[in-house]
């Protein structure tokens, strides 16, 4: 294979990874706090690599540059927008979930 195409594959892999992670994250985790957490890191890593990936594809540096700049995007607004989630939640007065005690 070539060094692009095990490139692709690897970014590519490496972005579905962090998306499931991330959609795993939404169902298993219990409150919107731990929710937003996973979501902001590992969804922002997962949309990163893919379009790196698409990148890596193109050849237009034109198209890669609009590329680097969606990157530049998702890493600003991602963790903005679970900031603004969580502090919705906080101002609303949702409360984070505890353990209960099994004794």
């Amino acid at each position: 294979m070539r060094p692009t195409v095990v490139a692709v594959v690897v970014l590519a892999g490496g972005g579905v990874f962090f998306s499931l992670v991330a959609a795993v994250g939404v169902l298993r985790l219990p409150d919107v706090y731990a929710r937003a957490h996973a979501t902001s890191k590992s969804d922002t890593m997962g949309t990163g690599l893919a379009l790196a990936a698409v990148a890596v594809v193109l050849d237009s540096g034109v198209a890669r540059f609009k590329l680097a700049l969606l990157v530049v995007f998702v890493l600003l607004t991602n963790p903005v927008a679970a900031h603004a989630i969580t502090r919705a939640a906080h101002v609303q007065g949702i409360a984070a979930w505890e353990r209960e005690d099994d004794g």
